[in-house]
């Protein structure tokens, strides 16, 4: 048996936004947690420079983020209120969407990623408990007689009660594991990068769908935008390849000219589309987390917020468990966050999917009818607040870390 002292309660592989929050959510609570990362996160940064990629965070999200201690410091860090939102179809017909129509004081806030896991990693270097280990990455694991025993690609060996696969889209925890998925490529590629518009954002965030994909304009605190503009495989390359003032002229048009001429400030990237959903989250001693679990297209910026989600209903089948004198690492404790989170994450995924393909579909007929149909969403307000408050994360059913 190894060394007593490389002995955890939880192994979390990947401590990005999602399994950083989810060591946090468990911090505190007489746990020793270990977090495994293969590259060491940005804890300092020059002035003036952008991460290309950001969250829409959701009022849940938000709020798990305020009882863990860290979001003040990501207010200090940088993130941008939008109290509005503008969605309108490439043929015609719009829905504005409104903050105040529910009382709130603003529909959610784009956060770079690297704001976020700094201010997760701060939070954890505090705690004694917690071990954060990186850059290092797992080359096995085992599990039997109630320990899951991990081996490192430096030669160090840890071993844990619970293993949690944090660890994005390709995990490596799940193939392990032999966890299979299903779901499909959608040969597109979403381009992100920061333009600068003539008009200001006006603290709205701005959504075109258009035939090859949907075009967002996130609003961020300098008055800048973060674009994700997803696209077919072929339409994306051209953007790609094209000058920085060719590829300005090219977004103004497809924006309609919204917000005025739209500058291109930096570098682009861009990254394949697909969703994915795992076959299971849990197995003995083994929890799937965030995109380990699921991928979800970004049309609607759900995939951190409901990572955050699986993140804090995890903790929380872990505090029922104790509380219970149930084995953190059980079929019971396991099963119960699985419940928790599978339908609705599965509801969102089928929902995303749903508009992705409703919205690319060229046939006239129904591109006609799909303006029709947010024009008439515009004028239902119950239906309007019903959406807003599904996108805020304002449902009764949330785990306790997200309730007001």
């Amino acid at each position: 048996m190894s060394d007593p002292d490389a002995t955890h309660d939880l192994l979390i592989v990947g401590g990005g936004m999602v399994g950083a929050l989810c060591a946090a959510a468990c911090a505190d609570k007489g746990l020793r947690i270990a977090v495994i990362e293969p590259r060491a996160p940005m804890l300092d940064w020059a002035e003036g420079t952008r991460d290309l990629r950001v969250c829409a965070l959701s009022r849940a999200s938000q709020r798990i983020l305020q009882r863990l201690g860290v979001w003040e410091r990501i207010l200090a860090l940088g993130a941008s209120p939008y109290r509005e939102m503008r969605v309108w179809n490439g043929k015609g017909g719009g829905v504005h969407f409104d903050s105040r129509a529910l009382g709130e004081p603003d529909l959610g806030h784009i956060v770079e990623n690297r704001v976020i896991q700094r201010a997760l990693w701060e939070h954890l270097s505090a705690h004694t408990e917690v071990e954060l280990i990186t850059p290092a990455r797992i080359t096995e694991f085992t599990h039997e007689t109630g320990l899951t025993r991990l081996g490192l690609d430096d030669g160090r060996r840890l071993q844990g009660r619970l293993l949690v696969g944090s660890d994005g889209r390709d995990s490596q925890v799940r193939a392990l594991a032999g966890i299979e998925t299903y779901g499909w490529d959608y040969d597109q590629r979403a381009i992100v990068a920061t333009v600068r518009p003539e008009h200001g954002h006006q603290e709205t965030a701005w959504q075109r769908f258009l035939p090859s994909g949907p075009l967002a304009l996130l609003p961020l605190r300098d008055g800048a935008c973060s674009l994700v503009w997803s696209a077919t495989e072929q339409h994306a390359e051209t953007l790609l390849g094209l000058t920085p003032a060719a590829f300005s002229e090219a977004l103004t048009e497809a924006s309609e000219g919204r917000l005025g001429r739209l500058v291109l400030e930096g570098e682009r990237a861009a990254f394949p589309l697909r969703l994915q959903h795992a076959k299971r989250y849990v197995q003995p001693g083994l929890a799937l987390i965030g995109d380990a679990a699921h991928a979800i297209h970004p049309l609607a910026g759900q995939g951190v917020n409901l990572g955050f989600l699986d993140a804090a209903e995890l903790a929380a089948a872990l505090d029922l468990a104790r509380a219970r004198g149930r084995a953190i690492n059980g079929c019971w404790t396991l099963r119960h966050y699985e419940r928790a989170r599978r339908g609705d994450n599965l509801a969102m995924l089928a929902a995303m999917d749903g508009f992705k393909r409703l919205f690319g579909n060229t046939n006239p007929l129904l591109a006609r009818l799909r303006g029709l149909g947010l024009s008439a969403t515009d004028h239902l307000p119950a239906l309007k607040r019903a959406f807003i408050a599904r996108a805020l994360g304002l449902g009764d059913d949330l785990p306790p870390l997200a309730r007001p």
